[in-house]
């Protein structure tokens, strides 16, 4: 579970760092004394990093994605082991309980057909 919590914190921090450096790249364009073609050209250059940029997210997101789904099959798989192991011995011990049953069984009817014999 805490493995879960630390992947979306790093997913989060992410995500936050990227929409702080576009509202931060805006705001820096807005006030800059440029002149347009100075300004669409670092906006184009922006755009390029940002796409870039996001595409590592991605990259990173689907990446952490895979991990939690390889070790929730991996999580799931020794559950379904564990309970095939606890249902096996619980069958065991059943049979074992059901056996002695019967053999106690046996030896009470031969105790009740010696004492009604006797009579």
């Amino acid at each position: 579970m805490a493995e879960n919590r630390n992947g979306n914190t790093a997913v989060l921090g992410a995500l936050m760092l990227v929409a702080g450096g576009i509202i931060g790249a805006g705001v820096a364009l807005l006030f800059a004394p440029k002149t347009g073609k100075e300004t669409r050209e670092d906006l184009g250059r922006y755009a390029t990093k940002t796409r870039r940029r996001a595409e590592e997210v991605v990259d990173d997101l689907s990446s952490s994605i895979s991990e939690m789904v390889d070790k929730v099959g991996e999580k799931a798989s020794e559950l379904l082991d564990s309970g095939k192991d606890a249902a096996g011995t619980a069958r065991e011990s059943l049979l074992k309980a059901i056996d002695e049953g019967q053999e106690k069984l046996e030896k009470q009817r031969s105790r009740l057909a010696k004492l009604f014999s006797k009579e």
